[in-house]
């Protein structure tokens, strides 16, 4: 049996940024390093094309009989920029205090050794395991996962007969307290510019007879909400479902304190719609929000100009049941019905995902035609952390989106059991990520448990 915190150093050191082609042997390295494991481990192997980056596809298990699950991960790490705040070099791993360091230690590298290393560890204690188990580990997640799509439709045949997805790319709020996300918000990303005169202008010459493209945009922004916080388009939340009282209760069992929250963010108070907390805000409902905004001069001192161009970007995220494509045409239009006359308005689409929720067994909203290999993973995923972790998990939708996991589900009609494994303090697509190196062999003890008892029945 190999050594996860070696193999983990190993696999850290290849810097496979995605986003960047400069890194194209770093993708090249992490995709062998793990496809190289993988075949050690007695899978049958395959690099699968796409557009841009290979998708791996590892096997093991025939018999159509066994249950059949896909365990996903991601390759592909985020740019390590600003490098100059980084205490250790982000592509040289060193373990420090119990952690490892470097650039997709916790995202997702570290998540899915600990998987890689629950297989290992069951197939060598039980190589004849009644179990399909899939490795589908893709290389394009930090950029939107943007072929994977693609691979779904023109493999299907690779992945179409499993049972369940199970994988590690969410989050814990805490050492102590395991989590199974139940739902991903969805994502429609724009963006806005207005344009006026052909060139920037004079402030003293042109000043006070037209219309400044800033003042417009503000305008026009400041009109997408209400003054409690909730989004001022008509139709925008038709589509919500409400909240079930079984989420809203394992979401009080975690305890958390507004003013606690506050500090950790350094704010002095929330700006949420009424009816919610912070914390279920984050989790249960969609938002509009202004992620960049520019125009005119923008260095040092200042430039009496009044600009030709402004533009903001916006990000929605979606929850439940609410579609990306209808949501993206009801902002269209109160932005095109909204925008100043004679002023050019210019929309630009960016990407999207579509949000995910899946309910475990015996809740009062389970599908009644549930897969009973889902539901007893979901119960085997219930006892295993209960032993590991001296307590029970928690379901919670989570406020970020992971656009593959609906795909998956759209595609081949697959739920998911997403183990939350990264910390708040780990950093994620920041300066010192890393990752738990307790966490990571707790979750791992967690997956061996589940995967053996969903192959045992």
């Amino acid at each position: 049996m190999f050594d996860p915190v070696e193999k983990l150093k190993e696999y850290v050191r290849h810097a496979s940024v995605s986003a960047d082609p400069a890194f194209a042997d770093g993708m090249r390295g992490a995709r062998d390093c793990v496809a190289g494991l993988l075949r050690a481990m007695g899978f049958a192997v395959e690099i699968v094309p796409t557009a841009l980056h290979p998708v791996i596809v590892a096997k093991r298990g025939t018999n159509p009989q066994w249950p059949h699950v896909i365990i996903y991960g991601h390759y592909d790490v985020q740019p390590a920029d600003p490098l100059e705040l980084w205490q250790t070099p982000p592509f040289d791993p060193v373990v420090r205090g119990g952690r490892m360091y470097g650039r997709g230690t916790a995202d997702n590298k570290g998540p899915l050794m600990a998987h890689l290393a629950a297989v290992g560890r069951l197939l060598e204690r039980d190589p004849n395991l009644p179990l399909q188990i899939t490795f589908a580990i893709e290389g394009e997640e930090e950029i939107g996962s943007q072929n994977f799509k693609a691979f779904l439709r023109e493999h299907r045949a690779k992945l179409a007969d499993a049972d369940f997805i199970f994988m590690s790319d969410t989050a814990l709020p805490n050492r102590e307290q395991m989590v199974i996300t139940t739902g991903l918000r969805g994502l429609v990303c724009f963006e806005i510019e207005l344009t006026n005169a052909r060139t920037d202008l004079h402030s003293g010459l042109h000043g006070g007879v037209l219309l400044n493209p800033i003042q417009a945009l503000a305008e026009l922004c400041a009109s997408l909400h209400t003054p409690d916080g909730r989004v001022n388009i008509p139709g925008f939340y038709d589509d919500v479902r409400d909240v079930e009282p079984w989420e809203r209760e394992q979401l009080a069992k975690l305890g958390l304190k507004e003013k606690d929250y506050a500090e950790f963010l350094g704010i002095e108070r929330f700006y949420v719609p009424p009816g919610y907390t912070p914390f279920e805000a984050i989790r249960f409902l969609p938002t509009l929000e202004f992620n960049g905004f520019g125009g005119g001069y923008q260095g040092e001192g200042s430039k009496t100009v009044i600009p030709s161009k402004a533009r903001v970007k916006i990000s929605c995220r979606l929850v439940s049941n609410q579609e990306p494509e209808k949501i993206k045409q009801l902002v269209f239009k109160a932005v095109r019905d909204r925008a100043p006359k004679g002023l050019k308005l210019k929309l630009t689409e960016q990407h999207e995902a579509t949000p995910y929720v899946v309910v475990p067994p015996d809740r009062p909203n389970t599908p009644k035609d549930q897969s009973p290999v889902l539901a007893r993973a979901f119960r085997a995923t219930d006892a295993a952390v209960a032993e590991v972790w001296g307590r029970a998990p928690l379901y919670l939708r989570e406020g970020g989106s992971v656009g593959l996991i609906a795909d998956l589900k759209k595609e081949l009609g697959l739920d998911a059991i997403m183990m939350g494994l990264f910390l708040p303090e780990d950093n994620l697509h920041a300066p010192n990520e890393s990752f738990d190196l307790g966490i990571m062999e707790q979750g791992s003890r967690v997956a061996e448990k589940v995967l053996e008892r969903v192959a045992r029945g």
